[in-house]
């Protein structure tokens, strides 16, 4: 499929750029725009930088300046931070956030949406997350829908949905992930040496990223 353009929708600041980093730099180095829409600020997220560098009144500025940056590093040329409250998204109005999500999708016209699959993103903002950008898409006439490269962390996420369709190896990309990773600085400190030394085996994450293309049943 020729990518022209991508619409990327995520929970949290740093989502982007622990499941998706290398696959986005790859994309933005191709000169493709990509619009990412993150839904909360993190606010709620206890890592606070090690020594603590925020508290709980200061991690949103923090964070938006942390997820500013890694965008940067990243190639994403048009960031949109929704300022949902972090952990409620599932409690929100869901037709609201679904209509949103909907305009943004026909606004922007991207031929790849990458989100969080649905019922496998083990955080429950994630999966609230996934679930709103399904329906939203599923008010578009099928042969019309972009492709969707869902993230899956469940244990049981092969299991159930098969080996990914994507593994991208994240290897030509390595710097700018780390580089991304150590721009959250928040969420990161506490494993700060062991992401600089490229520690694969407490962090498969840094070896290859997966996706599961989403399959319709409408």
């Amino acid at each position: 499929m020729d990518i022209q353009r991508i619409l990327v929708i995520f929970a949290h600041p740093d989502d982007e750029t622990f499941t998706a980093c290398a696959l986005l730099s790859m994309y933005a180095g191709r000169g493709i725009p990509i619009t990412y829409v993150c839904l909360t600020l993190g606010e709620m997220s206890r890592n606070l930088g090690i020594p603590p560098f925020a508290n709980r009144e200061t991690l949103p500025s923090v964070r938006k300046k942390e997820v500013e940056t890694a965008c940067e590093i990243i190639g994403i040329s048009d960031l949109r931070l929704w300022g949902y409250r972090d952990k409620t998204l599932e409690f929100e109005d869901k037709q609201e956030l679904i209509h949103k999500i909907h305009s943004v999708i026909l606004e922007t016209n991207p031929s790849m949406i990458i989100t969080f699959y649905p019922g496998f993103g083990v955080h429950p903002d994630h999966n609230a997350c996934g679930t709103a950008v399904i329906q939203a898409l599923k008010r578009i006439p099928k042969m019309e829908r972009p492709l969707v490269y869902g993230v899956a962390f469940d244990k049981n996420s092969e299991k159930v949905l098969g080996s990914p369709d994507v593994v991208l190896d994240v290897a030509p990309f390595i710097e700018k992930k780390i580089a991304a990773l150590l721009a959250h600085r928040s969420q990161t400190e506490s494993r700060l040496r062991l992401i600089i030394n490229r520690d694969i085996q407490a962090f498969p994450w840094l070896k290859e990223e997966k996706f599961w293309i989403y399959k319709w049943d409408d």
